[in-house]
């Protein structure tokens, strides 16, 4: 019993193949504008992002321990206070140092420096009511 070899034809598997990298390189196309490779996140604009959340959790949990408290809160939180400051200065400071960075999404540049902003903004207000 003999098996018959299908026989090749290198043309038509050269056709095939051609036609397949031709349609791989138009889906890669379609996926990117005019062929060029999507933008990232800019780094410091997710630090800055990444600051924000450190706040909004802090901000949490010192408002847990202080209700649970019933607001006798010892000098501990003050200082937690004045770190999250710091964290939101910094927050602010990343947010604007990442729009400087050059072919970047700056999605996150936004979101972090308008959040600690607004967050710096509320505890400065606390602070200020607080001393008068």
């Amino acid at each position: 019993m003999f098996i018959k070899r299908k026989p090749r034809n290198t043309e038509k598997d050269r056709i095939k193949a051609l036609a397949k990298a031709k349609e791989q390189r138009r889906k890669r196309m379609m996926r990117t504008r005019y062929g060029q490779a999507p933008f990232r996140h800019s780094r410091n604009g997710m630090k800055s992002c990444i600051y924000l959340v450190l706040v909004v959790v802090s901000l949490l949990i010192m408002l847990v321990v202080s209700y649970n408290a019933q607001g006798q809160v010892n000098i501990l939180m003050g200082f937690a206070g004045f770190f999250v400051l710091y964290l939101l200065y910094r927050g602010v400071a990343s947010g604007i140092s990442g729009f400087k960075e050059r072919d970047k999404n700056y999605i996150t540049c936004k979101i972090g420096t308008a959040g600690c902003a607004l967050l710096f903004a509320g505890m400065c207000a606390i602070y200020v009511r607080g001393l008068f």
